[in-house]
Formats: C-alpha cells, structure tokens, sequence
C-alpha cells in the first residue's frame, strides 16, 4: 500500500499544481505568489493521499469528493474519460466513491473502472457479478461492491 499512497500523492501534487497553483500564478503573474501555497500542497498531498486510502470509509469519501470538487469542477455531472479510472486518483475514487454522479455507466466504462476488458464485464455480468441496468450498461453500486469484494472492503 505504500506505493499505492506514495503514487497518489504524486498524482495529487501534479494536479493540484497544474490545475490550481499554476493558473494562479499566471493570473498574478508571479510564481513567488503561490510559493507557501506549493509547500504546503507537497506537505499535504501524502497525507489526503494515506486518508483517501485509509481504513475510515468516511473520511476517505469526504477526501476524495473534495478533490473531485476542487480539481474537476463543471457545472456538470463528473464524467471523466475512461483511461482516467486507471489513474490512482480514479482508482481510489472507484472504490470510495463509485462513479460520482452517475447510477450506470457503460459496459466500456465498467470496464475501464474494473481493470477488465468490456468482454469481461459481460461474462460478470451474465455470471450475476455485475447488474445490468435496466437501460443499458451496469449499475455502478454493483461496480462498487465488486471492487469492495476485490479488495477485502478496503482501499
């Protein structure tokens, strides 16, 4: 687990700078502007990082959905692309929260969010592993627990 939390932190250390500390600067027009910010964004990416895979489910769904808030903001649903599930925000994401936003999602997406082929969410689902939705695709809450079973009921 701790390459796990270690590349997380990673990841929120990139994004956070990219998405947040960077434009901030360009708007000030100084990188000295966000410096103290920086700091303090790499002191704490490790540790929402080791709460966002800890054993307190709550905490870690309150850190993630503040993440998704702060660095995906829209006046949308959150749909991220299917290659971002693979990321260690989004597998984190996935199995705290599920897919943020949305009941189901489809087959290629289940896919992307499991780790499989969409060929093996097919076979999940007529083996009753995963439940269709009744408009198509798999439920997410099925998704979810199919990664709670992966995992033991931890991240």
């Amino acid at each position: 687990m701790l390459d796990e939390q270690r590349e997380l932190a990673g990841e929120l250390r990139r994004l956070v700078t990219t998405r947040l500390l960077d434009p901030l600067s360009i708007l000030l027009e100084s990188d000295t502007a966000t410096n103290e910010l920086q700091r303090q964004v790499e002191q704490q990416a490790a540790q929402w990082a080791a709460t966002m895979l800890g054993p307190d489910q709550q905490a870690a769904a309150h850190a993630c959905s503040r993440a998704l808030a702060a660095l995906f903001p829209s006046d949308g649903p959150f749909a991220p692309p299917d290659p971002w599930w693979r990321t260690p925000l989004g597998r984190v994401v996935a199995r705290r929260l599920g897919h943020p936003g949305a009941d189901h999602v489809p087959f290629s997406t289940a896919g992307a969010i499991l780790g499989i082929t969409r060929q093996g969410v097919h076979d999940l689902v007529n083996r009753g592993k995963l439940e269709r939705h009744p408009d198509g695709g798999v439920r997410t809450a099925s998704i979810r627990a199919r990664l709670d079973h992966i995992h033991g009921g931890t991240a």
